[in-house]
């Protein structure tokens, strides 16, 4: 049972560190799970998520992918079209990552849970519109329980499956047993195959702004490895950054390769709900990961009375989008 507890930091209170100019987002009221930035500036987030497990404040509703202009003095969130075909009823989305291609055409990759399943859906996204195309439905026997992605081309990717039973009970069990069956799989219409092994529960995964690396959170590991990439897809490990909270997504700087971490300091809290004892919220940015001595700054932290189960932080242009899991959304001006 320590172990257990260890697991999820069951003992860990936070001080707070406080932005200056911070703001809850208008209209993002049932989770923000996951966010990515492109390269201009817009930034999509995924809502709606039903974890088991965790807590949903509005269990009933279809989730949404909603868009933000980072480019506007006043940014708001617009909840995005989804074409017609595509069974909204069921939409229950997880990670999400961007993929632009040589012709500017940008694909919207997310994991998506209908009826606790696990699929990937490819959107093209056309921004005049506002709108998501569904352009088709990824379904495989090694994509279980998945996570997170990160796009490497437009219709191939890295998933992280979080668990290696898709049961509750039975994820929960693994857990208990500390159990290291997590894994991560690379995808594409030519070849699927499991690519890294052994994790407690592989969580974020994105890309360095070379390619060359792929890192991996374990959120009940309290790590992030690094691994190298290699011409053949596979992955080896390169180092593991130890960190003192639950790591959840990994946002990339494309400009500085620093890593933004959106992290839950205390997981028990985040499964028990107790309005009494709110789930916390952490952001941390590591610098030159791949250095012997990276840096890690603790640049955001909320005891859960503005900001509940952060789950991601990304960042464009001095300003930071802090996302979570069931809660709200936080825009921040560094």
């Amino acid at each position: 049972l320590s172990s257990c507890r260890n697991r999820l930091n069951a003992s860990r209170e936070i001080a707070p560190v406080t932005l200056p100019n911070c703001r809850l987002i208008k209209g993002i009221e049932t989770g923000s799970e996951d966010i990515d930035i492109l390269p201009n500036g817009l930034a999509f987030i995924s809502s709606g998520l039903k974890y088991p497990g965790i807590k949903s404040l509005a269990p009933d509703k279809a989730g949404e992918i909603f868009l933000m202009d980072l480019n506007e003095d006043n940014p708001r969130a617009v909840e995005l079209r989804i074409s017609r075909g595509f069974d909204l009823a069921s939409f229950n989305p997880h990670g999400i990552s961007t993929y632009v291609d040589r012709d500017n055409t940008v694909y919207l990759f997310v994991v998506n849970h209908p009826h606790q399943k696990s699929t990937v859906e490819l959107f093209k996204f056309l921004e005049d519109d506002n709108s998501l195309v569904h352009l088709k439905t990824i379904r495989h026997d090694l994509l279980t329980s998945v996570n997170d992605i990160v796009a490497m081309g437009p219709d191939s990717f890295y998933a992280t499956n979080d668990h290696y039973f898709s049961d509750f009970i039975l994820m929960f069990l693994e857990m208990f047993l500390g159990l290291t069956w997590s894994n991560v799989v690379y995808y594409s219409p030519k070849e699927v195959k499991e690519v890294a092994a052994g994790f407690y529960s592989a969580n974020g995964i994105n890309t360095s702004p070379n390619r060359k690396y792929i890192y991996v959170a374990d959120v009940f590991d309290h790590n992030v490895h690094v691994m190298e990439k290699h011409a053949n897809w596979n992955l080896t490990h390169v180092k593991t950054l130890q960190l003192d909270t639950l790591v959840d997504n990994l946002s990339i700087d494309p400009h500085t390769g620093d890593i933004w971490i959106g992290c839950h300091p205390n997981g028990m809290k985040l499964f028990y709900n107790d309005p009494e004892n709110l789930p916390a919220s952490e952001v941390l940015c590591i610098q030159n990961i791949l250095s012997e001595e990276p840096a890690v700054m603790r640049v955001y932290a909320d005891n859960g009375s503005v900001l509940q189960g952060s789950s991601v932080a990304s960042v464009y242009k001095g300003k930071l989008l802090i996302g979570t899991v069931f809660h709200r959304a936080l825009y921040c001006e560094l």
